[in-house]
């Protein structure tokens, strides 16, 4: 085919997407002649229009409120409560359909919010933040990335033999508290809270009279890390703030598992956990740094943690 049905065919293309109102054309009596196009260059006629007159293709970011919440069906029965049945929920109800498929709204709108959970996934928290809080780093027995870390789950619940040395050197041993963070599936999360909750959780136990240890940051941390850092530190009291898994266009979840003095061979039966802590939906930072406070203290007073501080507390 030469350049010449190329042009046509694209020109043909332009004028119904014009037609159609899908792009706007400040002159539509422009038309595209080949011979005036730069040597070497072939299929550039919307390229040359581009350059004679402004053309408009963009659509509204998908995100904002305004969009995301806008009901995608057409005549809805009750159309005054649809928006509001929409908003009640982070569900994706009410988007409509274009024959058996998404409307393009719709799927923009999936595909951005995935976006977000493959961001959380693989970035790594950003080390400024750790810096604010004097956090040092170490690493768990994960050495192949991000791909590893989420294909062994196991060798991120183990500290690296390096992580133990540096831990041994650097925290201070039996305090009543030992906090830790660690980036989890979303490095997000940690950022979205930890400036608000950290200082709450140190006045709070400097109020109730605990010693606070060393705090540090976990790479490539699983929950299960928590038993290596109750026999490298033996504290009272471990408490991991940790990135929950993102969901759709969900990232800032964070959780906050505890356990009481836990060791090799404890599970999640043995620890308590303060899950969905974020602004705006979840449990606030403040209120959660709060209460957190309050579970290590009863952890102490009854000398445990998960089913056993259950049936301690009755």
């Amino acid at each position: 085919m030469d350049d010449a049905k190329i042009n046509a065919i694209v020109e043909a293309v332009i004028q119904q997407l014009i037609a159609a109102g899908g792009i706007s054309n400040s002159n539509p009596e422009a038309k595209i002649n080949p011979e005036t196009q730069p040597e070497g260059r072939t299929h550039s006629s919307s390229i040359d229009r581009a350059e004679t007159q402004p053309v408009n293709i963009d659509l509204p970011d998908p995100n904002e409120d305004a969009y995301r919440y806008q009901p995608g069906v057409t005549n809805p029965k009750d159309p005054a409560a649809l928006p509001e049945l929409i908003k009640s929920t982070s569900a994706r109800i009410g988007v409509g359909r274009a024959g058996p498929r998404y409307r393009t709204a719709s799927l923009l709108l999936f595909q951005g919010d995935h976006a977000i959970t493959q961001d959380a996934l693989y970035r790594d928290i950003d080390p400024k933040l750790l810096g604010e809080f004097g956090l040092f780093s170490v690493q768990t027995k994960i050495t192949g990335g991000k791909e590893q870390f989420l294909l062994r789950p196991d060798l991120g619940r183990q500290l690296s033999d390096e992580a133990k040395k540096m831990i041994a050197e650097r925290c201070v041993k039996n305090p009543n508290i030992q906090l830790v963070v660690g980036d989890g599936l979303s490095a997000a999360a940690i950022e979205a809270n930890l400036r608000q909750i950290f200082p709450v959780m140190v006045q709070g136990f400097q109020s109730a009279g605990l010693s606070f240890g060393t705090p540090f940051y976990i790479k490539y941390c699983r929950v299960g890390v928590m038993n290596d850092v109750g026999e490298a530190v033996k504290p009272d009291v471990v408490i991991l703030l940790i990135g929950e898994r993102p969901g759709l266009g969900r990232a800032e979840s964070m959780s906050a598992y505890m356990g009481y003095k836990p060791q090799s061979g404890y599970n999640d039966a043995d620890r308590d956990v303060i899950c969905n802590i974020y602004e705006k939906g979840g449990t606030n930072p403040l209120e959660a740094g709060a209460f957190i406070v309050q579970v290590a203290q009863k952890m102490r007073q009854h000398q445990a943690s998960g089913v056993k501080l259950k049936l301690a507390a009755k």
